[in-house]
């Protein structure tokens, strides 16, 4: 039987709700049991596919092609074994999407469709079908306390309980403890308050989890126990981390939260192994040399716009035991003439997914230079079309070739949506999911793969337009791998470089700090040993900021 434990959060957003539910299923899978997540976004948006990435992040996908909010990355990063679904993310617009369907169907058989029952009976059903059959469901509820689009989940939540039982059932609360300058003290009072307007609800948090930048003193856990009516030991400390993300789950355990959780559910307490956790811990805290890698996009003002491609490079620096410096650069500002500023003195360069023609050009020119210059070069969807542009632009000689994307008259449309894409709406021409990837045996694909067939997940409208695809080979690009089903090409290289990979996919979806992505881990390697350059020794604690266990 599913354990249920539900996280909230109050004071204000983007506390860490999303690290804390992931770093729960690492402790609970060390404890040896199978985790599920899920996020319930009180938003009215369907999914997160149509909006801005500076309105929320990157829009992270499944392996079904559900296209999600980020914090399912931070769920299958820290987790071993958890594969999150189409099930594992939920909106408002979901919801209600669902019901007015069955409204317009004649499923409610004429009775007057209302937010209680209707919508929180399609809520609790939303949450057991996320469940699946594991030990336990961590189900995240995005917002914060008191937002009135989120009253109907937490109202869902609430019945849950309910339903479910206490031993099979808890919610964990986050809130703010903020440190006040002038008094030198830590407040407790609006998590007090958050914790009154749960309780309001219907809502008896069973733990409270406490953002802070202080030690939390005695005398504050005591009080936030008195007053919020959680057991002293159920008052937990979340400190900023001081290195990584990663340092998370160590923290929460020292606190004793995974037993807190397994003894209020009702669970055997059992060993708790994470070597695998303790050995990235120590790679982590140690690096033995850093490397300075080039991020160029149009979205780099917010760092979670590419929240899992800057969290798999330095998953393939824990791997070579380096400090990973990534270097933001705006792909609208670069040119031929500013490029040697922006990107001199990088070890490798990353050149990431997106839609839309802004920045295009900036981001062709990095390729360019990175080709001209032979940098380590990794192009990830956008990126591998920007690569096979700047290709046939500057070696083949076709000046105006590009995708029809961004020039639908172009005479070299290198990059077009495939024949049987024409005249479908765009969501219909998406390529979305995991699609199989046959590797060429001579690759640096299958090299770094160390596998002839692989899996990876898609997210993008146009393709290499095959047409093109024999010249281009005559002129020298390699076709590293294929999609064995329509034929489409999946991975472009340049043999005489150092290291230079483009690929249709998204391959940082399947990164993890235990298991670096290899493409990641190969660039990352190839960084370190540029043009022979010794990697930079570091003895001190890098100034890289860390995420503050933050999320979106």
């Amino acid at each position: 039987m599913t354990k249920y434990i539900f996280v909230t959060g109050g004071v204000l957003s983007s506390l860490g709700k999303g690290l804390t539910s992931a770093s729960i299923g690492l402790l609970l899978e060390g404890h040896g049991y199978s985790v599920q997540h899920q996020k319930l976004d009180p938003y009215l948006n369907v999914d997160p596919g149509t909006m801005s990435p500076f309105q929320h992040g990157e829009v992270y996908v499944t392996e079904d092609g559900a296209e999600t909010d980020l914090d399912l990355g931070h769920y299958e990063r820290f987790t071993e074994n958890a594969v999150l679904s189409k099930d594992s993310n939920y909106t408002s617009g979901k919801i209600y999407a669902s019901i007015i369907a069955k409204e317009r169907r004649g499923d409610y058989l004429g009775r007057t469709v209302q937010v209680i029952p209707h919508v929180t009976d399609e809520i609790k059903q939303a949450i057991r079908r996320g469940a699946g059959d594991a030990d336990f469901l961590i189900c995240e509820l995005g917002g914060t306390v008191g937002d009135i689009e989120g009253l109907p989940f937490l109202e869902a939540i609430r019945q849950f309980v309910v339903d479910e039982g206490r031993d099979n059932a808890m919610v964990a609360h986050l809130t703010y403890v903020p440190y006040l300058h002038t008094s030198e003290e830590l407040k407790t009072k609006p998590s007090q308050h958050s914790v009154m307007k749960l309780r309001e609800i219907g809502i008896l948090p069973d733990v409270l989890i406490c953002r802070t930048e202080r030690p939390l003193p005695e005398e504050a856990r005591a009080k936030l126990s008195l007053f919020c009516n959680v057991p002293r030991d159920h008052v937990i400390e979340e400190q900023d981390v001081p290195t990584s993300i990663y340092e998370l789950p160590q923290m929460l355990v020292e606190q004793g939260l995974d037993r807190v959780i397994l003894e209020r559910l009702r669970k055997p307490i059992n060993e708790l192994v994470l070597d695998r956790y303790h050995a990235l811990l120590e790679r982590i805290r140690n690096p033995k040399a850093q490397v300075e890698i080039a991020l160029v996009g149009k979205y780099i003002e917010l760092g979670d716009a590419y929240k899992s491609v800057n969290e798999a490079l330095y998953h393939g620096g824990f791997d070579a035991e380096a400090k990973v410096r990534i270097r933001r650069v705006s792909s609208e500002k670069l040119n031929a003439d500013t490029a040697e500023e922006m990107l001199g003195g990088v070890h490798g360069i990353v050149v990431p997914g997106g839609f839309g023609k802004r920045g295009i050009e900036g981001k062709i020119e990095t390729v360019r230079w990175a080709r001209e210059k032979a940098v380590p070069f990794l192009g990830l969807c956008l990126g591998m079309q920007c690569a096979v542009i700047e290709y046939a632009r500057n070696v083949m000689g076709w000046d105006a070739a590009n995708s029809t994307e961004f020039d639908q008259d172009t005479q070299y449309p290198v990059i077009d949506l495939m024949p049987d894409q024409a005249g479908l709406e765009k969501g219909g021409t998406m390529r979305l999911g995991a699609y199989r990837c046959a590797l060429r045996a001579d690759s640096r694909a299958r090299a770094a793969y160390g596998d002839e067939m692989v899996s990876e997940r898609h997210r993008h409208r146009y393709e290499f337009n095959n047409e093109f695809r024999d010249r281009l080979v005559e002129g020298g690009l390699k076709i590293g791998g294929t999609n064995p089903e329509r034929d489409l090409v999946e991975i472009v290289e340049i043999a005489d470089h150092p290291f230079f990979v483009g690929v249709q996919f998204h391959p940082e979806f399947k990164s993890k700090p235990t298991r670096p992505h290899p493409l990641f881990r190969e660039l990352v390697a190839a960084a370190l040993a540029h043009q022979g350059t010794p990697p930079i020794m570091v003895d001190v604690p890098t100034d890289e900021p860390a995420d503050k266990a933050a999320d979106a």
